[in-house]
């Protein structure tokens, strides 16, 4: 969830009336917002959008990917889900969860269930989706970033150092504990956006304020100790337009943020390339009302898709998911391959280092003159199947 709607809700939290109503809620019976669902909360007239009835649906903009399609399992509902992170192995995914996107973010304090929630990957299943509860007192939670048994998240709450400050939680024991401020260099040196920390630690990316003022800029700092030190833009990424919600992928090669769209209305999911100097200009990836990508370490991309109607209402908002091709290493030949190697290359059909003469009269590829390499060059098995 953008900080720019979390920042709607301090106004509300600065009013003593507030504190009036924490006191009631916590004089209620205790842990009974911890055991609804999202489904209870979810207006019953509430419309789930469909790729079917989508008016504007997600365009990918890449081969390198397969058609966006909505996550599978339990993650999407028919309120809204936003802010995914799912960690580099694939294994856990989390997300934040409004109820109804038309209710006023204040509101959204106290109905039990928006917050951050998280899945796990069991037998190539995701589990029911389990909130995280890291406040006994009112607080709204969204952007997660999680590292290890680390989760940090941003939070409007009583005794912030800032509007929206930054925290941490540690997973032990099978819950999430240990609840700090992530301190005054983050929350108040820098006051970052939602940010990524990047696999070694030595640096983190967040959003910060653009040029003009009234714009976000992707910006990077370099961890020196304990202190964050020459924040700056990123240079050669951000434009006179938004640049936000940063995603570096495992290897450090990638970038990946939310930006706006150069063609159709929305936002967009842009990716850049690290060179070896820097990073090359961003290419726009997925196009129309996709943002807050996040990807594990197989390069699947994962992102929030907002659903509106013909009169640019938003109707809710889901996951969706664009799985990476794999390009073919081994296609069950290599017993056919056999010779002298002279003259090699390498196959790409067996991945092995073979000449045009190895292949026996038993293969099936008996007989193909040697380019058949160029042409099968980072096929997918399908692709592949298709060309048998």
């Amino acid at each position: 969830m953008s900080r720019k709607i979390f920042a709607a809700v301090i106004i509300v939290i600065m009013f003593f009336a507030l504190l009036v109503v924490i006191s009631l809620i916590q004089s209620t019976d205790d842990g009974a917002d911890a055991t609804l669902t999202r489904e209870e909360t979810i207006p019953d007239d509430a419309v789930k959008g469909t790729p079917g009835d989508d008016l504007y649906p997600p365009i990918l903009n890449s081969d390198e990917w397969e058609t966006p399609v909505p996550m599978d399992g339990p993650i999407n509902t028919a309120g809204a889900e936003d802010s995914p992170f799912i960690t580099p192995e694939g294994g856990r995914f989390f997300f934040f969860f409004t109820p109804d996107v038309s209710v006023p973010v204040e509101e959204q304090l106290f109905d039990g269930v928006t917050g951050i929630w998280w899945s796990q990957l069991s037998g190539g299943v995701w589990t029911e989706p389990v909130r995280i509860l890291l406040n006994d007192e009112v607080a709204l939670d969204g952007c997660a970033f999680v590292q290890g048994n680390v989760l940090w998240f941003a939070s409007v709450r009583v005794g912030n150092i800032g509007e929206i400050d930054i925290y941490t939680a540690s997973y032990v024991n099978g819950v999430w504990t240990d609840v700090e401020n992530a301190g005054t260099v983050l929350n108040q040196d820098l006051d970052i956006g939602e940010f990524h920390i990047t696999a070694d630690g030595s640096m983190i990316y967040y959003g910060g304020p653009g040029e003009t003022g009234s714009d976000l800029d992707i910006w990077c700092a370099h961890k020196s100790g304990d202190s964050l030190v020459s924040p700056a833009r990123v240079p050669n990424v951000n434009s006179d337009g938004n640049e936000n919600m940063p995603f570096i992928s495992a290897n450090g090669e990638e970038l990946w943020f939310t930006g706006d769209s150069r063609e159709y209305p929305g936002p967009a999911v842009f990716r850049s390339l690290w060179n070896g100097s820097g990073w090359d200009a961003p290419e726009e990836i997925v196009t129309k009302f996709a943002g807050e990508p996040t990807l594990d370490e197989d390069g699947n991309l994962y992102f929030i898709h907002h659903y509106f109607d013909s009169a640019m209402n938003m109707i809710e908002a889901d996951v969706y998911v664009a799985y990476k091709k794999q390009p073919v290493s081994s296609f069950g030949v290599n017993d056919d391959c056999s010779g002298d190697f002279e003259d090699s290359d390498t196959c790409y059909i067996c991945g092995c280092t073979c000449s045009e003469e190895s292949f026996d009269s038993s293969s099936p590829l008996a007989g193909v003159e040697w380019s058949i390499n160029d042409a099968l060059e980072g096929r997918t098995v399908d692709e592949l199947s298709e060309l048998w």
